[in-house]
């Protein structure tokens, strides 16, 4: 990993996001980053090999996760604050808090407040009760504690019971428009698509127990900003050749 300057400023007035190709958080910042239409410098962080834990990152996220922004003088270290900035809720969603805050347009929170709430609930649900708990570190301690692959059931398991409840939630709020919340794409969708993907890409969840999900995956798919995302498209994937 090239070496990172805590202090530093972006370059030349680029936003710089530190990312992991696959990792379902970096994802959901680079989703963020596409609708907001910000030009931003990709700066890889390879997790496999530990980069996070060099000296020089834990400046950016003292909790040795990405993604990580630099923005001038700002540097957030969690995907919620990027995205929206003012509400401090894990380190997994710091930087999209931060994004929502400077550059205001298109809007990822709706104006109505009980379509806001249902907004944060379900990125909640997503970054709180399913991504957290099978993170690389979990999966990791599982396999050391419990047994070579044990953590895949573990991984179903959280996927399953969190889809389950935002299934339901969804089909409650009586949700009628293109995407979760709505006709426009919101929150929400934003830290949906990434858990979705990877539940398919990776995981082999089985998506005809949840058809609402496996709509809003097909629109995600479709759309340019949630395209230029996927973890396939980014400079650190392995190459396909």
């Amino acid at each position: 990993m090239a070496e990172v300057e805590a202090t530093a400023t972006a370059t030349a007035g680029r936003p710089r996001l530190y990312s992991y190709w696959r990792s379902s958080c970096s994802h959901r910042a680079r989703i963020a980053l596409n609708l907001k239409g910000v030009d931003y410098e990709y700066k890889a962080v390879n997790l496999l090999k530990g980069e996070q834990s060099d000296p020089e990152f834990l400046k950016l996220n003292p909790m040795k996760f990405v993604p990580a922004l630099v923005d001038d003088d700002a540097v957030i270290g969690d995907s919620y604050a990027i995205a929206l900035a003012s509400i401090e809720i894990l380190a997994f969603v710091i930087p999209i808090s931060y994004l929502e805050d400077k550059y205001p347009d298109p809007p990822l929170l709706p104006q109505d407040p009980k379509n806001k709430a249902l907004n944060h609930q379900i990125a909640n649900i997503v970054s709180s009760g399913i991504q957290p708990l099978h993170n690389l570190s979990v999966l990791r301690f599982i396999e050391q504690k419990v047994g070579a692959g044990e953590s895949v059931s573990w991984t179903q398991q959280q996927i399953e019971r969190g889809f389950t409840a935002i299934e339901n939630l969804i089909q409650l709020k009586g949700c009628g428009g293109k995407y979760a919340t709505g006709d426009e794409v919101q929150l929400a969708d934003v830290f949906l698509a990434p858990q979705i993907y990877a539940a398919i890409e990776r995981t082999k969840i089985d998506m005809s127990n949840y058809p609402t999900l496996a709509r809003l995956h097909a629109e995600y798919m479709a759309h340019p900003a949630f395209q230029a995302a996927l973890p396939a498209k980014q400079p650190d994937a392995p190459s396909s050749t």
